[in-house]
C-alpha cells in the first residue's frame, strides 16, 4: 500500500500540483480502494482535528508580528546595533549578518522573513566591503536557518502540536543549538575574511554604540517579552504570540512611527493568505497522517528497515537524514506532518526525549530549507535578490558542512539543547 501512496504523490508532484493535492489524493485513494467499510467522513473529522489545537493560534499571530516588523524599522535598527559593536572585527560584517539573522529570528520566528528583512539591507554593504556575492547569498540564506531554532519558532510550534510536546520546552531547547550554529558561522566568516584579505571597518565610538543600543532597545524587547513572559509563567506560548503582535504594532506605529494603523489591514490580509495555506496543509497532513497510521505503514517501514534494532543515537541519525532529505524537496511543514507520525512509535519504543527529537527534527528542517535542489529559502533568495539560482547555491557547501557538524554535535551531546530546558523546567 505504501508504494501506491508514494507513487501517487510523486506523480502529482511531477505534474506540478501544489503539495496539498498529493496529500489529499493519496488519502482519498486509500479510502476508496484500500479501506473497506471505513466512512470517508473520517477524512473531514481528521482535518478538523488537525487544525483544532489551541496552540496553533500562535502560528498566524507570530506570522502577523513578523510581517509588521519586516515592513517597519526593527530590522534596520538591529543591523546598525550589531554592526557598530562587531563590524570592526576581522570578518565583522559577515558576523554582523549572522548575529542580525539570529536576533531577527528571535523577533519573527520565520526563516523567509529573516532572508528578506536582513538580507536586503546587508547584502549591498557586504558587496561594497569586498565580499563575493555567492558567499553573501549563502551566508544570508543559511544564517536565516537560526530563526527556525530560536523562539518563537513556527517549526517548533507545528512539531509540538503534532507530537504533543511542550512548546515552551521546545522553545528554550532550541536556543543552545541556535547559538552553536551562530558561533560556527562567525568563525567561518573570520576564516573567509583572512583567506581573501577582506578589509575591516573602522571601530565605532562608544557614543555611537550606545546610540545604536538606545535606538534598538525597543526591538530587543521582543525576545525579552516572549521568552521572559513564557518562562516566568506570565503567559503561555499562545498568549505570547498575541502579546508580540500588540508589541509590534505599538513599536512600529507609536515609537518608530514607521507605519500607520491604516496599513494594518493590508498586512493582516497578507498574513491571512499565508495562514490559510499553512492551515490547509496542516489539515490535509493530519488526514494523511491518520491514513498511514491506520494502515500501519510506520510499523511496516520500521520492520523493513530493521530500525527497531538500532541504538537510540542511530535512531536520531536516521530521523535526521529522513527529515533533511524530505525538506530538500518538500515544504518543511508538510515534512513534519508526514514523517513525525512515522517515527513516533520508534521514539516511544526507545524512550527518547521528545524535546531532543523536536530540536533534531527542526534543525534538519531548517537545513533542508536552505539546501538544493528545492529548499524553499533558496527560491526566496532568488526572488528577493534577483540572482540566478546557480549563484545562490554556489557558496552553500561550507555552510552545509557547518550545519551538519552542529547536527551531529546535538545528537551526540544532547545537553547542548537540553541543558537550558532542564535548568528551566526540571
Amino acid at each position: 500500500m505504501s508504494i501506491w501512496l508514494i507513487a501517487i504523490m510523486i506523480f502529482l508532484l511531477c505534474l506540478g500540483f501544489p503539495i496539498m493535492a498529493p496529500l489529499a489524493a493519496a488519502t482519498l485513494f486509500a479510502f476508496a480502494f484500500m479501506f473497506d467499510g471505513i466512512d470517508p467522513e473520517i477524512i473531514v473529522q481528521q482535518m478538523i482535528a488537525g487544525v483544532r489545537p489551541a496552540a496553533l493560534v500562535a502560528v498566524p499571530m507570530f506570522i502577523l508580528a513578523a510581517d509588521i516588523v519586516t515592513r517597519g524599522q526593527s530590522a534596520s535598527r538591529l543591523i546598525d546595533l550589531v554592526s557598530d559593536f562587531v563590524g570592526h572585527l576581522r570578518g565583522g560584517l559577515g558576523i554582523s549578518t549572522a548575529v542580525s539573522c539570529t536576533l531577527f529570528g528571535a523577533v519573527s520566528g520565520s526563516t523567509q522573513a529573516t532572508v528578506v528583512a536582513i538580507g536586503q539591507p546587508l547584502r549591498p554593504r557586504m558587496l561594497k566591503a569586498g565580499y563575493g556575492d555567492s558567499f553573501v547569498l549563502a551566508l544570508i540564506v543559511n544564517a536565516s536557518d537560526i530563526a527556525f531554532l530560536i523562539p518563537p519558532s513556527i517549526g517548533m510550534i507545528i512539531y509540538g502540536v503534532i507530537s504533543g510536546t511542550s512548546i515552551a520546552e521546545l522553545f528554550i531547547a532550541g536556543i543552545g543549538p541556535g547559538l552553536l550554529i551562530l558561533a560556527l558561522f562567525s568563525v567561518y566568516c573570520w576564516v573567509h575574511c583572512v583567506r581573501w584579505r577582506i578589509p575591516v571597518k573602522e571601530r565605532q565610538s562608544w557614543a555611537r554604540r550606545f546610540g545604536s543600543a538606545r535606538r534598538a532597545s525597543w526591538t530587543l524587547g521582543f525576545p525579552v517579552i516572549i521568552a521572559g513572559g513564557i518562562y516566568s509563567g506570565v503567559f503561555s506560548p499562545t498568549e505570547a504570540a498575541s502579546v508580540s503582535v500588540a508589541y509590534a504594532i505599538f513599536v512600529e506605529t507609536i515609537v518608530f512611527k514607521s507605519m500607520r494603523l491604516r496599513d494594518l489591514p493590508s498586512i493582516a490580509l497578507s498574513t491571512g493568505m499565508i495562514t490559510a495555506i499553512t492551515f490547509i496543509l496542516v489539515g490535509f497532513g493530519a488526514a494523511f497522517s491518520w491514513t498511514i497510521s491506520f494502515a500501519q505503514i510506520p510499523q511496516a517501514i520500521i520492520s523493513g528497515l530493521g530500525v527497531d534494532q538500532y541504538s537510540a543515537t542511530m535512531v536520531l541519525f536516521t530521523m535526521a537524514i529522513a527529515f533533511f532529505i524530505g525538506c530538500m524537496f518538500v515544504d518543511p511543514i508538510v515534512v513534519i506532518l508526514v514523517l513525525v507520525p512515522i517515527f513516533d512509535p520508534i521514539i516511544t519504543q526507545f524512550g527518547i526525549d521528545p524535546v531532543l527529537v523536536g530540536v533534531v527534527i527542526v534543525m534538519q528542517v531548517a537545513i533542508g530549507s536552505a539546501t538544493p535542489p528545492f529548499g524553499c529559502d533558496l527560491f526566496t533568495a532568488v526572488a528577493v535578490f534577483r540572482r540566478p539560482y546557480i549563484e545562490v547555491i554556489r557558496g552553500t557547501p561550507p555552510f552545509f558542512l557547518l550545519l551538519f557538524l552542529a547536527s551531529v554535535s546535538v545528537i551526540i551531546l544532547p545537553d547542548i539543547s537540553l541543558w537550558l530546558r532542564d535548568l528551566a523546567f526540571r
